[in-house]
């Protein structure tokens, strides 16, 4: 793709997946690519693409995964390896679209798994880090009764009304999400393994309250990583510290961004990036 507009779609797997970019061209200088919750969509990220362009000169692109946003609704019932799926056979497609060359993944929730498997499983060297939101690398029993509890309020409140603003078909993002976690099946989902495989500086960013995770993600990084990992706890943040604690949300994946790509003069005269490769893991 050559210019990337502030808003528009992508031809990805059949479906076509709304997206809005800020800042400069991915041939101009690094792209920050953001990865979005179980619930999220590219407009759920409200002013915080905005505010990273603008903190680290970088251009910032976030997408909505099919069944989310204005996006082409997905196939229900998603399959329980949806997450693999996404991170190995989509992903990668949407890199090569908008000709990303170098940047960072930066994932919130599903959307930091979903960049945990990318960052394992295929050998990009334009990726040069990761920067983790909430992320989950098994399923908790803390996940599991949140996840119930707000299929209950999605039912019962207004709260299917607040989220199809953001959702052409709102019950597809809903069910899609949750009743693949509520499958009895899905509690032996483990990506523990693909972070052995990482080889970029991993940031991870918790809320001290998170109720869909506990303290248990991180020492599971802490085990299984090999490459540079930072963790930064925030106090008084729940499971969306960039809604909820946004400054130092913020303040972290830019001092991220700026120690791992500032100085790093990219190649504008036409040559093609590294092809990346699919390293095999079992899942």
């Amino acid at each position: 793709m050559v210019g990337l507009s502030p808003t528009g779609t992508l031809a990805i797997e059949g479906a076509q997946l709304e997206y809005r970019f800020v800042g400069p061209q991915p041939d101009v200088a690094p792209t920050l690519v953001l990865l979005h919750e179980g619930l999220g969509s590219a407009a759920l990220w409200g002013e915080f693409p905005d505010k990273l362009a603008a903190a680290t000169g970088a251009g910032v692109f976030a997408y909505s995964r099919a069944g989310y946003g204005r996006s082409t609704r997905a196939a229900l019932p998603r399959p329980l390896d949806y997450m693999h799926r996404e991170a190995l056979q989509v992903l990668p497609r949407v890199l090569d679209q908008i000709g990303f060359r170098r940047g960072l993944l930066v994932g919130h929730s599903d959307g930091a798994s979903i960049a945990a498997l990318y960052a394992g499983g295929v050998a990009d060297h334009r990726v040069r880090g990761v920067s983790l939101i909430a992320p989950h690398f098994i399923v908790e029993d803390i996940s599991v009764a949140s996840i119930a509890a707000i299929r209950t309020t999605y039912e019962t409140t207004e709260l299917r009304a607040k989220l199809a603003r953001w959702h052409d078909d709102v019950d597809n993002a809903f069910y899609g999400w949750n009743d693949a976690w509520l499958d009895p099946a899905f509690r032996a989902w483990d990506i523990a393994d693909s972070l052995a495989y990482i080889r970029v500086p991993l940031q991870i960013v918790q809320g001290e309250n998170d109720q869909y995770g506990t303290m248990r993600q991180i020492e599971i990084a802490r085990s299984e990583c090999y490459c540079p990992l930072e963790v930064e706890l925030l106090a008084g943040a729940g499971h969306s510290p960039h809604r909820e604690a946004a400054e130092a949300t913020l303040r972290l994946i830019a001092d991220l961004a700026d120690r791992i790509l500032s100085g790093h003069a990219e190649a504008t005269d036409g040559r093609r990036p590294e092809r990346p490769s699919t390293r095999p893991l079992a899942h």
